[in-house]
């Protein structure tokens, strides 16, 4: 066993009102009871992380921002500081998330200082990064990955990379429905780790936790989380329905 505990992260994306996520985390309270497997944590809409931070009191579901501003304040309008994040209770955020990458044009060197700004603020990064389609049929899979991890964390201190966490979430297979296969996702993860052992130390890479993200569901969970080095899953849709949520998160049974 590598004694690094899965961590079950559901990023619900531009989903749920309020109201809807107070629903749905009750629904995830009630369906934990026994699971002793895997720490949570939940990603809504900034608009509902005050709220979503109210409702899990009481339990062990941790909470994150899918997003924030390079700088701690500024006329930056429509964005969200770390501060703010972590001022309504939330202890993780998302960070380079690939639809952040595509569609929003976040560089490497963006992702770099937004990692900063989250550490700065005291939040847990969790980094994302992965390649595309067309990359893995160029066979620039390992290529890619190590520019986005060593651009995502040039210039921090092992003391600092020790506290994020670290998200692979192949662009090919989210909302695709396709998912890496068990053998691929192991692959991925070995090489991540090994190069966060010659970027820092080996220490730090076998205590990192580094997540699979692509079309995670239930009944692939536990074969996913079998690979030695897949340390928990980033979920996306299968994260919106109780039953589907909680069925990752008891991947044991």
């Amino acid at each position: 066993m590598s004694g690094r505990k899965p961590l079950i992260a559901g990023n619900w994306k531009m989903h749920k009102t309020i109201k809807e996520t107070l629903d749905l985390i009750n629904g995830i309270k009630a369906g934990l009871q026994g699971n002793e497997a895997a720490d949570v944590l939940v990603a809504p809409p900034f608009t509902a992380l005050s709220a979503a931070a109210g409702a899990i009191q009481g339990s062990t579901i941790l909470l994150a921002g899918q997003n924030l501003h390079q700088e701690p304040s500024g006329a930056y309008t429509g964005e969200v500081s770390g501060q703010m994040i972590h001022d309504t209770g939330a202890t993780h955020v998302i960070i380079g998330h690939s639809e952040r990458r595509q569609y929003f044009g976040e560089t490497d060197d963006l992702v770099n200082l937004k990692v900063k700004a989250a550490l700065a603020a005291g939040l847990i990064p969790i980094f994302c990064l992965g390649e595309t389609l067309g990359e893995r049929e160029a066979g620039g899979t390992f290529e890619v990955l190590g520019r986005q991890l060593e651009g995502g964390l040039k210039g921090f201190s092992a003391e600092e990379a020790a506290k994020i966490i670290v998200a692979y979430e192949p662009v090919w297979a989210i909302g695709t429905g396709k998912t890496a296969t068990n053998d691929q996702a192991q692959e991925v993860h070995y090489f991540l780790r090994g190069l966060l052992g010659k970027i820092f130390e080996k220490r730090l890479a076998s205590e990192t936790r580094i997540l699979y993200g692509g079309s995670v569901k239930p009944d692939n969970a536990a074969d996913l989380l079998a690979c030695p080095d897949v340390d928990g899953a980033l979920v996306g849709g299968a994260s919106l329905k109780v039953d589907s949520f909680i069925g990752i998160i008891h991947f044991d049974r």
